[in-house]
């Protein structure tokens, strides 16, 4: 019988990875956030990202996919796109 994990977190929110997509929050709520990684720098044997795309996204599958963007904009680290991530999201859902 395979272990059960815990999934991952960040700041209270779920975090779930497709190749070079990163999905920040619940589908149960309003927004959700979308990380791309655009392109990525080797630091020895790691691939570090250099460059991520993130976009506060509306949940709702009824819109078309260009319609869902709330914010949308471009880091140069994938620190620096959770911090952004994280805040935006926060504020969506508190409905600031």
């Amino acid at each position: 019988m395979a272990a059960q994990t815990a999934p991952l977190t960040y700041k209270g929110h779920p975090l779930r990875r497709k190749g070079n997509l990163i999905y920040y929050g619940s589908m149960a709520q309003k927004y959700i956030i979308m990380l791309q990684i655009l392109s990525t720098a080797k630091e020895k044997d790691l691939d570090v990202a250099t460059k991520v795309s993130v976009q506060l996204q509306l949940t709702d599958p009824d819109l078309k996919s260009r319609d869902r963007v709330v914010k949308k904009s471009e880091k140069d680290s994938l620190y620096a796109a959770m911090d952004v991530a994280s805040v935006w999201l926060d504020r969506a859902l508190s409905g600031k």
